[in-house]
């Protein structure tokens, strides 16, 4: 009795403070109605399904314009698997801050949605704590699309970005970025510095990191996130999970 008390606290899912919990390897058939854009859409029960561990570019909305790549990763998506059923799968945390529900989704011919709409360019990486199960299963479709420079790694907006050609222009977005460690303000390498972008790992987040980067001078990354400007008018760009950091 003992080993089986034992056994079902050991897949007891972590507490978090936000979202449904959920095991990993949980998983149900759904019907899909609506595809909303390139990484949501909604079942014939009215659940709304967000994809777990990627974004596509944003679709236009309102008086808001597209961005490039949004329209082609929609259709891509919808083409897929409107009309027709999907195996869902979840992570740690089974909900965002939306209640939506987070899922990596499979057709019925075993093709993972999430995976194919990274290979084939539509999308970028996007994950964060606790829902890291794929992450390097993503990362490994993403890396392929972006040395073949397919989809939206062809796009001006998207494309690999080399961090002595950040500017201006680029605050506000999501980047991810290429360069050389030319300064290390951390012994650990929390903080360092990629030309004239200053990158961060901040404190909260440490852990989830398992143990400190301990770059080098010269060392080529690649780092992932949204670019913005210090009161010091400073770039700056903050990890918030392993996948953001890329080490060459």
């Amino acid at each position: 009795m003992k080993a089986v008390i034992l056994l079902f606290i050991l897949y007891l899912p972590s507490i978090t403070s936000a979202g449904t919990l959920s095991l990993i390897g949980e998983e149900r058939w759904v019907t899909v109605a609506k595809v909303y854009d390139g990484d949501t859409f909604k079942t014939r029960q009215g659940e709304k399904i967000r994809l777990l561990g990627l974004n596509t570019p944003e679709t236009r909305h309102r008086d808001e314009p597209g961005q490039i790549g949004g329209k082609a990763a929609k259709e891509a998506l919808k083409k897929l698997i409107l009309g027709k059923q999907v195996r869902l799968r979840f992570d740690k945390e089974k909900k965002d801050r939306y209640k939506r529900t987070l899922a990596q989704v499979w057709m019925r011919d075993g093709l993972w949605v999430n995976g194919w709409l990274l290979k084939k360019g539509y999308a970028h990486v996007y994950t964060f704590e606790p829902n890291t199960h794929w992450t390097k299963k993503l990362l490994r479709e993403e890396r392929f699309a972006r040395n073949q420079t397919l989809g939206i790694w062809n796009t001006s907006r998207f494309k690999l970005l080399k961090a002595k050609k950040v500017s201006g222009k680029n605050i506000g977005q999501f980047r991810v970025v290429q360069g050389n460690v030319d300064q290390i303000t951390d012994k650990k390498g929390w903080r360092f510095k990629l030309a004239n972008l200053h990158v961060s790992i901040p404190k909260a987040y440490r852990k989830s990191f398992k143990r400190p980067p301990h770059l080098k001078k010269g060392q080529q990354v690649v780092v992932r996130g949204k670019i913005r400007i210090s009161s010091k008018e400073r770039f700056f760009l903050t990890l918030y999970s392993p996948a953001d950091l890329e080490l060459k």
